[in-house]
């Protein structure tokens, strides 16, 4: 099970949402509206070095009974959210951090784009394709 969650800097709300299995998506929903606080906590201690490192992973947020859930934020301050499951002991840290990376690469484009309107949410074909063929590979 993987949430991927991209949220705009001012207001947190998200612009991108996609689970499997379906049939618990209110419940990420309010996992991943936990977690932001967990994220802006962690950025706020971080503080001026945030600003300075170039790695903008910041690891596990929290581990729940059922899931474990990972943030990310760019220079500009938008935050991806992953949850995983708990059970699946397979994926490291770096292999989280590899999916950071390609998600927010895939976020890179879609801002170059120039028919995107920065804010609205996420409908691109191309990035659904990545985003699925990154949680057939952890599912």
């Amino acid at each position: 099970v993987l949430v991927s969650v991209i949220c705009s800097p001012p207001q947190n709300y998200p612009l991108y949402i996609r689970s499997v299995p379906t049939e618990n998506e209110l419940k990420f929903h309010y996992t991943v509206h936990t977690s932001l606080d967990v994220v802006d906590e962690k950025i706020s201690a971080m503080g001026k070095a945030l600003v300075d490192q170039r790695e903008l992973y910041l690891g596990l947020l929290y581990p729940t009974e059922d899931y474990k859930v990972y943030g990310y934020v760019t220079n500009s301050k938008v935050k991806f959210v992953m949850v995983v499951d708990s059970s699946n002991t397979a994926l490291r840290d770096n292999e989280i951090r590899s999916m950071f990376r390609k998600l927010h690469n895939s976020y890179t484009d879609i801002m170059c784009n120039p028919f995107y309107n920065p804010g609205d949410r996420i409908q691109s074909r191309a990035f659904d394709n990545m985003v699925n063929s990154m949680m057939m590979q952890v599912c």
